[in-house]
């Protein structure tokens, strides 16, 4: 298949945005109503998530055939190891230390997106990863801006601990170049299947709410509240009265 690489990003993006009302947990956040606790769940649950989705940008890049694809990869394998970094701050104004981290249970909905990521980095063709990933980026990108927001203003937060939501947030037009690019390669030589990177894409989606949505049921905070959350009991009425 011929054609845009350009349409066919923003064709899937539309098509699978996720809406409003499918996030339970983004809202609570926003309002200031979902417990401190959550934010805690939310950084060990990450610290998982950012170490497994590194190796699988790594993989992804080994295996990638076309040098913009490579780079792709690459660059964001970088940014995982950027942003475990900026995980710390969070794990720390959560009242995280390694041994909590260590000793957390992390739960499937939780980490249902980082076992399929892993599986698309060893079974994906690279293009088709790239379009469900871009798919993804954009909800995502969006989710991370709208926390980093609401933890400064509605839980009191400070910058180093926002750090790992602001990093995300941020567009980097370089990354979408470069997937525009590997795309526009592979559907010029006819070597993406449109249909595929659709499936992949929309199952990112729903592993990306289910994330989420998991996480807005209460019983990270009471699981958190036993390894030591000095947060977990506090709404974020309470914070900012």
């Amino acid at each position: 298949m011929t054609g845009s690489a350009r349409e066919l990003l923003d064709a899937v993006q539309a098509e699978l945005a996720p809406r409003d009302e499918d996030n339970r947990l983004v809202p609570l956040i926003v309002e200031g109503r979902a417990p401190r606790a959550v934010f805690a769940a939310i950084a060990a649950e990450e610290h998982r998530i950012v170490r497994s989705d590194w190796r699988s940008f790594l993989l992804l890049a080994s295996r990638a055939e076309e040098q913009t694809a490579r780079e792709f990869f690459g660059g964001l394998a970088a940014g995982e190891g950027l942003a475990l970094g900026k995980l710390a701050g969070l794990a720390a104004a959560t009242g995280l230390d390694e041994d909590a981290l260590r000793d957390y249970e992390p739960r499937a909905g939780c980490q249902a997106y980082p076992a399929y990521f892993a599986w698309l980095a060893l079974n994906g063709e690279a293009a088709e990863v790239i379009v469900a990933l871009i798919a993804n980026f954009a909800a995502w990108g969006r989710y991370c801006a709208a926390i980093a927001t609401a933890m400064r203003a509605r839980y009191g937060f400070d910058d180093e601990a926002c750090g790992f939501f602001d990093f995300f947030a941020t567009p980097v037009p370089e990354v979408e170049a470069q997937a525009v690019t590997a795309v526009q390669v592979a559907l010029d030589a006819g070597r993406l299947d449109v249909r595929e990177a659709r499936t992949y894409a929309r199952l990112f989606q729903s592993y990306e709410l289910s994330f989420w949505n998991t996480l807005a049921s209460p019983h990270p905070a009471s699981q958190l509240s036993q390894s030591g959350d000095i947060g977990s009991k506090m709404t974020a009425s309470e914070v900012t009265e």
